[in-house]
């Protein structure tokens, strides 16, 4: 029987992740670092990319690259996903982390729903969605040849229930139809990818719960009033969930929806 130390072993794999520059980008990609990965940090924002870089080449055993990625353009979200075969020579995991959300600064976003914009729909469905299935599409042939072909899409809790907008009653906080929109088609993309792309190439889906970053304080207690673990979630909540579906420890498993939200769901 193989040890589980050899079956979450990532030395010498290569890793894109979207959105890298963000909070919870960063568990996924120590934990995927300390597994001995080599990562490609792709974000919109490139002097992030490059501060991020800096920070986890001292964290990991692998290589670690900034690539800036535009997830609004068709064209350049290919191109990108092109560069980054070629940065490594070869593709093993791609973890899609970018999303529009709730404290996206966008017009007609964040906003009350009779305030929400098409416009701003529109951009969420594209960077929240559409760049996934671009990706995917585009470095599918690369996933397959790797042997250990591994695509991770984030979705949300919003994704799979309705939001409970008594959350946000006296904060200035808002919930967008769009991210709700986007993070179910997310699911509703992995499973459909999860048979396509099969048997060459896993994939699956995190699904987070709320994570604490210092909302107002009427709100964290309503949130912790309807979760069993009676907290918020942490980013280094998500590095196991990470660690499990990239690495040979999910051999036979596609198509799941692994939730990571203190039981929210449960309820």
């Amino acid at each position: 029987m193989t040890k589980i130390s050899e079956l979450m072993d990532l030395t010498g794999r290569n890793a894109l992740i979207t959105g890298g520059a963000g909070f919870i980008a960063l568990a996924l990609e120590e934990s995927l670092c300390e597994l001995g990965a080599n990562i490609i940090i792709a974000d919109l924002d490139y002097d992030a990319c490059i501060n991020r870089t800096k920070y986890l080449r001292d964290k990991g055993n692998g290589r670690v690259e900034p690539l800036r990625i535009d997830l609004l353009d068709e064209k350049k979200t290919r191109s990108s996903a092109k560069e980054s075969v070629m940065l490594f020579g070869g593709l093993d995991i791609f973890i899609h982390c970018a999303a529009y959300v709730g404290t996206t600064d966008l017009k007609g976003w964040a906003a009350p729903f009779e305030k929400q914009e098409l416009s701003a729909w529109d951009a969420a469905m594209r960077v929240n969605l559409s760049s996934a299935f671009v990706i995917a599409q585009e470095l599918s042939n690369d996933l397959a040849a790797s042997g250990h072909g591994s695509i991770i899409l984030l979705s949300s809790i919003y994704g799979m229930v309705g939001p409970d907008m008594s959350l946000y009653k006296d904060t200035n906080m808002a919930n967008a139809a769009g991210y709700n929109a986007s993070k179910a088609g997310i699911l509703q993309l992995m499973r459909y990818l999860a048979t396509v792309l099969a048997p060459k190439i896993r994939v699956n889906a995190i699904t987070p719960g709320g994570v604490w970053r210092n909302q107002p304080e009427i709100f964290h207690e309503r949130y912790k009033k309807r979760t069993p673990l009676n907290r918020m979630a942490t980013e280094e909540d998500f590095k196991g969930a990470v660690a499990y579906l990239a690495s040979d420890l999910s051999s036979y498993v596609t198509g799941h929806n692994l939730v990571v939200d203190g039981g929210w769901t449960a309820w």
